[in-house]
């Protein structure tokens, strides 16, 4: 395992393990898909989180991780920070270092969403200017919605007008974010499925060639979603288990 090779956890023994685990194969993958890899190894993410699973709880590692401007060591920082003992400054430092869609992603699915004030964050950070910045809101509403189980509709309410409000954004990185996000809300379950969808039949009648973007796109999948058995989650129905429980239905 990589794990294996990293005796002591020090930063120069990390690098050197993630090193010997890139490949060119990884890093021609990564291009492809608009990662930069001017400064990276060539990891894969599984191989990255099998190296941070026994770092976990090695806060201090974080930082000094993510100084290197390695993309791995980058990556292996968002895994192995502790996002309570982190400032929302020094996870905003972070975020304006990003320059690539996948860490923006892992930064919010992986440390921000994990945060007592992500709610806060969403409203801040969809504000900005910045690509990345602004792709990270709509990353984290995509992932609060997914993963949080314990807020309550009225907080998706808001974030759906937020997700209206703000889609007026032509980047490619952003759009599809903000697109990801209101079909994240719609899967939550079938009052927040009406709600995305109210929201994205708005998007889709504006006037804005973004939002008309955003809003058919979301629709796409939303029109799509269905109930399953024992599945809290609406599916939709393009998927293998969806198409599945289509035909079942339709008996």
């Amino acid at each position: 395992m990589p794990s294996r090779l990293i005796r002591p956890p020090s930063v120069p023994a990390i690098l050197k393990a993630l090193k010997a685990a890139g490949t060119e194969k990884k890093r021609a993958s990564a291009i492809r898909v608009g990662i930069p890899m001017d400064k990276a190894f060539g990891v894969s993410v599984g191989t990255v989180r099998a190296i941070a699973k026994p770092l976990r709880g090695q806060h201090a590692l974080a930082a000094p991780l993510w100084k290197t401007g390695i993309h791995e060591a980058r990556l292996l920082a968002i895994f192995v920070a502790d996002p309570e003992q982190m400032s929302r400054s020094a996870i905003e430092r972070w975020l304006d270092d990003v320059v690539s869609w996948d860490l923006c992603d892992h930064l919010c699915g992986d440390l921000a969403s994990r945060r007592a004030d992500a709610a806060d964050l969403v409203r801040r950070w969809i504000k900005s200017p910045k690509l990345y910045i602004k792709r990270a809101a709509f990353a984290l509403i995509a992932t609060l919605a997914v993963h949080s189980k314990d807020l309550d509709d009225e907080l998706f309410a808001e974030l759906a007008g937020l997700v209206v409000e703000h889609s007026d954004d032509a980047r490619p990185h952003v759009r599809q974010a903000a697109s990801w996000a209101l079909r994240s809300i719609g899967k939550r379950d079938a009052a927040n499925r009406d709600r995305a969808l109210s929201a994205a039949a708005e998007l889709a009648e504006s006037a804005e060639p973004a939002k008309r973007w955003v809003g058919r796109d979301a629709m796409r999948e939303l029109e799509s979603l269905i109930k399953v058995r024992q599945r809290g989650r609406p599916l939709t129905s393009r998927s293998k288990t969806g198409r599945k429980q289509a035909r079942y239905a339709a008996r």
